[in-house]
C-alpha cells in the first residue's frame, strides 16, 4: 500500500440531485481553502469560489472528493480518466460501498489526509473494447461492471463467451455481468454471483437469469481475454459500463474484455477492514 503525496489541489464531485450534497460540498470547499489548498469544482457543477475543473486541470488534481453514493463515485472515476488520482468518497447515498466516509466525519477524514495519514489502496480496472467488424468503436475503462442485456427485446439474447478465443459456453439468457472485485458486491452480487476479496486478481462473468440451470458464475484470472459476441443476427443488445454508458450492439460487434493496465486508487485507513463494510453493508454472516 503506497501513502499519499502531499495535496495540494483537490477536485470535488457532488451528487447533484442529493439533498444537502451542495451545502456540504461548499463547507468543504472551505474548509480546503482554509488550509490554503486550491479548490476546483466538478466541470458540469457549480461551488462558490471552486473554478470548474478543465481537462487540462487533471493531470494536476492530488485528490478527488466525492460527495453522494456509489454512483456518484464512478462519475468521478470516468473524470479521473487514466490518471492515478485517489478519491475519498463520503457516503450521502444509499449503501455506499466506495463513498465509505460517514458525513458527520467530513472533515476528520480530510485531516487523515493531509495528515498522509490515509492509505492509497489499488483496484483493479476493466478494459472494455468493442469492434464492429475492422473499427474500433469504443475503448474504457470501468471500475465496477460491464452488462450485456437484452435490454428492450422480449426474448433471451443468444451469446458465446470466448476466452483466448477458445469457446468457454454459449449462453442463452437476459444477460451477463463481467465485474471487478470492486464491483462483485453489486450487480453482480444480485444476480447470484461470488463476493471478490477487493485484491484479488480476478472478474466475475456472472449470467442474467440464464435459461439453462447448469449455466453459473465463473471467476477467470485477471490474465484471461474474453470476448463477447451475439449469435443471432436478429438480436441487438445493450453494453452499459458501470452504469454510466450505454451502447447498442449488434451481431457485427465484439466485445473484448480483459484488466486494464491502469489501477484505480481509493483511500482509506492503514487499520480498515473490509470485511466490517460487509458485515455493516450486507448484514453479511448474520443470522435471523
Amino acid at each position: 500500500m503506497a501513502k499519499l503525496s502531499k495535496v495540494k489541489k483537490v477536485a470535488i464531485v457532488y451528487r447533484p440531485d442529493k439533498k444537502d450534497a451542495l451545502k456540504y460540498s461548499i463547507k468543504a470547499c472551505e474548509y480546503l481553502q482554509s488550509k490554503k489548498l486550491k479548490v476546483y469544482s466538478h466541470p458540469k457543477q457549480v461551488i462558490k469560489g471552486a473554478p470548474r475543473l478543465k481537462k487540462a486541470d487533471l493531470k494536476t488534481i492530488d485528490l478527488f472528493l466525492v460527495l453522494g453514493g456509489d454512483g456518484t463515485y464512478l462519475e468521478a472515476v470516468r473524470l479521473i480518466d487514466n490518471n492515478k488520482t485517489p478519491i475519498l468518497g463520503v457516503n450521502l447515498g444509499s449503501l455506499g460501498f466506495l463513498t465509505e466516509v460517514r458525513i458527520e466525519n467530513l472533515f476528520s477524514a480530510i485531516d487523515l489526509v493531509l495528515a498522509n495519514k490515509m492509505e492509497k489502496r489499488p483496484r483493479d480496472l476493466i478494459e472494455v473494447t468493442v469492434k464492429r467488424g475492422a473499427k474500433k468503436i469504443l475503448q474504457e475503462n470501468v471500475l465496477n461492471d460491464v452488462v450485456i442485456e437484452r435490454g428492450d427485446m422480449s426474448q433471451l439474447i443468444n451469446l458465446n463467451i470466448e476466452h483466448n478465443e477458445l469457446l468457454v459456453s454459449p449462453l442463452k439468457a437476459d444477460g451477463v455481468i463481467i465485474s471487478t472485485p470492486t464491483g462483485s458486491t453489486a450487480y453482480n452480487l444480485a444476480a447470484g454471483g461470488p463476493v471478490l476479496f477487493p485484491y484479488v486478481n480476478a472478474f466475475v462473468v456472472t449470467p442474467i437469469a440464464p435459461h439453462s440451470l447448469t449455466t453459473r458464475p465463473i471467476i477467470f484470472p485477471s490474465t484471461a481475454n474474453l470476448t463477447f459476441k451475439l449469435n443471432n443476427p436478429k438480436h441487438r443488445a445493450l453494453l452499459t459500463l458501470d452504469g454510466q454508458l450505454a451502447i447498442k450492439l449488434t451481431a457485427k460487434d465484439r466485445v473484448i474484455v480483459n484488466t486494464s493496465k491502469v489501477k484505480h486508487y481509493v483511500l482509506r485507513e492503514p487499520n480498515h477492514n473490509y470485511f466490517d463494510l460487509l458485515r455493516e453493508k450486507l448484514k453479511f454472516g448474520q443470522r435471523d
